[in-house]
């Protein structure tokens, strides 16, 4: 039995020994605490929405940094096949770190 069914049958519970006047008060203090699990569920989701634009920026603007040196020194050593390298691992960096 999870936490949300104990919650639940405590609710009911309460319900009947209470009677059905108090019926107001227990469904709202039900309801009330399931939006607040909702509301700190969300909160958290958003948090991690947000970590993981972060990471995805940090990650994007290294790869731009070490690009620059790295295309000169292939096309300088490599030519073409060199700077082809280089640019494919740009796209590696940016697709695992969109995924991450």
């Amino acid at each position: 039995m999870t936490a949300h069914d104990e919650e639940l049958r405590a609710a009911l519970d309460a319900r009947r020994e209470l009677g059905p006047e108090m019926e107001p008060a227990i469904v709202d203090a039900f309801v009330e605490r399931i939006e607040r699990r909702i509301a700190d569920r969300t909160a958290a989701g958003e948090l991690a929405r947000a970590h993981k634009r972060e990471h995805q920026k940090e990650m994007t603007l290294g790869a731009m940094a070490i690009s620059i040196p790295l295309l000169a020194i292939a096309a300088v050593f490599t030519g073409l096949p060199g700077v082809i390298a280089v640019c494919v691992a740009l796209a590696v960096i940016a697709i695992v770190s969109s995924r991450g």
